[in-house]
């Protein structure tokens, strides 16, 4: 059975290197049979989160933006793919911008299950998406029925297009096609 799957690249930068690593893994999920949609965050007007917790009484943020939508579609995914560059060791303040602005899901009865991670660097060090893996668990740990079902890093690439040829290219691709 198709799975709806949603990939949110959150890289603001155009050709950007974990935006690849989330196309491979969509055309994966897509190949596969699955309804697959990417969505960049590049831009994308996502405010701050204020903290009001309005959205706990009404099921909807407050403030009108393109945050809202994006969160009806992961309210509505079976598959939550992010990918991200690692800034500071760190996932993107866009990604966790997102991820604040999510909160009307929280009381919702949300149908994803499986969630993916995407990440590059500059760094090489395979403990560079570590903190990132972590401040991703924080968000998956408020939703029990689901789990992080895989991770890919890509480290040593900086500019635009370094992935290229690159191995984990393929692997996001395979975890893609596994959904």
């Amino acid at each position: 059975m198709a799975k709806k799957v949603i990939v949110i690249s959150a890289s603001l930068r155009r050709g950007s290197n974990s935006h690849a690593l989330a196309e491979e893994f969509a055309r994966g999920a897509r190949e596969a049979g699955n309804d697959v949609e990417l969505v960049s965050l590049a831009g994308k007007q996502i405010g701050f989160c204020r903290g009001c917790l309005a959205c706990q009484k009404t099921g909807r943020c407050v403030i009108a933006d393109d945050a809202v939508e994006i969160e009806q579609k992961v309210v509505a995914a079976d598959v939550v793919c992010w990918a991200t560059p690692i800034y500071y060791y760190e996932l993107s303040g866009q990604m966790k911008t997102l991820i604040d602005r999510l909160n009307p899901m929280y009381p919702k009865d949300y149908r994803f299950r499986d969630v993916y991670l995407l990440t590059s660097a500059a760094e090489t060090d395979p403990a560079t998406p570590e903190r990132a893996i972590a401040g991703l668990g924080g968000w998956i740990d408020c939703y029990p029925e689901c789990s992080l079902r895989g991770t890919v890093f890509c480290g040593g690439v900086d500019k635009p297009g370094d992935t290229a040829g690159r191995p984990e290219l393929v692997e996001a691709y395979e975890m893609g096609r596994a959904v």
